[in-house]
């Protein structure tokens, strides 16, 4: 039997039509042309854990990229909702980390002006 040979997207779905691995593939290259193309997430490796009863379509944990929809179409827009998210996340990290260790610096000042004042309070009594 002969198969015929096609390119592009359609051909890349026809050929991997029905197969876990791939679609496993699938996503491993869709995220290598998204690692070329944005120069970003070199780092980033990617799991397909089909779960259709998940709250979640995907995830990123550290530097694994989980994606838990089980149709081939949509666990591929949520690979690259995913990769965008990853890559504005590490954008705005320096400022979450510094507003973070101000919020921890604030606390910390409220704490001990509130222990003084205590302080103050029980030697009145």
């Amino acid at each position: 039997m002969e198969t015929e040979v096609t390119g592009g997207e359609a051909g890349f779905q026809e050929r991997h039509k029905g197969s876990e691995g791939g679609l496993e593939a699938r996503l491993e290259v869709e995220l290598k042309r998204l690692k070329g193309r944005s120069g970003a997430g070199h780092d980033l490796r990617v799991v397909w854990s089909p779960d259709s009863g998940s709250k979640l379509s995907g995830e990123v944990k550290g530097d694994v990229m989980y994606i838990y929809e089980p149709d081939e179409v949509r666990a591929v827009e949520v690979l690259r909702h995913e990769f965008i998210d990853y890559m504005v996340s590490q954008a705005v990290e320096p400022y979450r980390s510094v507003t973070n260790k101000l919020i921890q610096l604030l606390n910390e000042v409220a704490h001990k002006k509130k222990e003084e004042v205590v302080e103050a309070l029980v030697k009145l009594l």
